[in-house]
């Protein structure tokens, strides 16, 4: 999982990301891979075999972090301490299961201590993340094997509290709001869990049948105790849409709660950037531009500027064309512009490499931009 905390330089060698189809053996991991519980399977500076590569691929992992020397200075810090995570992941997957076992058995089943369990570790992410204010949103699935419910609840709740923290919410907001998030698609836990993962298109009877997530969601949060009511009401919006475009009641604008506005943001973003059994993950400035398409008619335009302003949308690591033709890598972000990174150059015009690498931040040479992503 990775998210952003930028500038902090290190000694050590990190990064360069790359597809994982672009990755060879012999190279070496500049960051642990998780599990779904948030236990590292591989460890940072584990060399990549050729098997090794093609189980990553097999296991949805779309980029790796590798090391790389041109980079040895460059750091990226988790928001979330590996405690935070671990506890998250763990309750998540737990209670979660336990939904998803009684659907399977067709058994009604309960959780009085739900609203008490995700309140507690609610305060431990946003505890968390406030020890890093003014971080910038960065990807989160790299370097990550998930069972995209699991892991897309997290992220999901991570992206919504750092934008309501850039937006001035207090505590108590940031509490009802984390919750709507953390469990926006908790009611997927009374959906057949086949269906779900289904790789190939669902027939207009399946995709109705997935839709009902949303009230499932409402009627399993509304009476649970120490669940505030709203964070009900986000399970139910979250698919809403402001033309009235979406489901489960076609409501429009203003009916929408402003908390499910913003969770719509980060639940379809997240999803865009996560491998998903269809397709491969997207990197984030594609994400974005699908994301501005639906700006006046699935999202509010106005928080989706505010998000495009709060996510590195170039994420570090990440190798980049510019308009001048020269090739580098991403090596820090600039909150105040993070559409314009610092960019170290290391390859001319010719694509020839260069003896000695250089900085351009794009921030300070306006008439030099990103023309393309490099993913090989």
């Amino acid at each position: 999982m990775l998210i952003g905390f930028i500038g902090k330089e290190v000694d050590e060698i990190i990064m360069r990301l790359l597809p994982t189809t672009s990755c060879v053996s012999g190279m070496r991991l500049a960051k642990p891979i998780f599990n779904e519980e948030g236990v590292i399977l591989l460890g940072r500076h584990v060399e990549l075999s050729q098997s090794l590569i093609n189980r990553l691929q097999q296991l949805g992992v779309d980029y790796l972090y590798i090391e790389d020397p041109d980079t040895e200075d460059v750091e990226v810090e988790d928001v979330l301490s590996d405690e935070t995570k671990r506890r998250a992941l763990t309750e998540i997957r737990t209670h979660f299961g336990l939904f998803m076992e009684a659907t399977a058995k067709k058994k009604f089943s309960r959780a009085p201590t739900l609203g008490k369990t995700f309140g507690d570790l609610m305060k431990m992410i946003i505890d968390d993340i406030s020890g890093h204010r003014g971080a910038l949103i960065m990807l989160m699935n790299m370097n990550v094997l998930n069972t995209y419910v699991y892991q897309h609840s997290l992220n999901v709740s991570i992206y919504t509290v750092m934008l309501g923290m850039a937006n001035g919410f207090n505590r108590e907001e940031l509490m009802v709001i984390g919750l709507g998030s953390l469990l926006h698609d908790i009611g997927k836990t009374k959906i057949n869990w086949q269906l779900l993962q289904r790789p190939g298109p669902l027939s207009p009877d399946e995709y109705e049948e997935i839709k009902k997530h949303t009230e499932y969601g409402y009627k399993m949060l509304k009476d649970e105790p120490n669940m505030p009511l709203i964070a009900a009401h986000c399970a139910f919006q979250h698919h809403e849409r402001i033309d009235g475009s979406g489901y489960p009641r076609g409501i429009k604008g203003g009916e929408i709660h402003d908390y499910a506005k913003w969770i719509a943001i980060a639940d379809s973003y997240d999803a865009m950037t996560t491998h998903r059994s269809f397709r491969r993950a997207m990197l984030p400035h594609q994400a974005m531009e699908i994301l501005f398409t639906g700006a006046g008619t699935l999202y509010d335009t106005k928080k989706i500027a505010f998000f495009r302003d709060n996510v590195a949308i170039y994420p570090i690591g990440v190798t980049v064309k510019l308009n001048t033709g020269v090739k580098g890598v991403v090596t820090d972000i600039n909150p105040s512009a993070p559409q314009r990174p610092v960019v170290r150059v290391l390859t001319d015009e010719h694509n020839r490499r260069i003896s000695q690498p250089y900085e351009v931040d794009l921030t300070k040479q306006l008439t030099v931009m990103i023309d393309q992503v490099e993913l090989a």
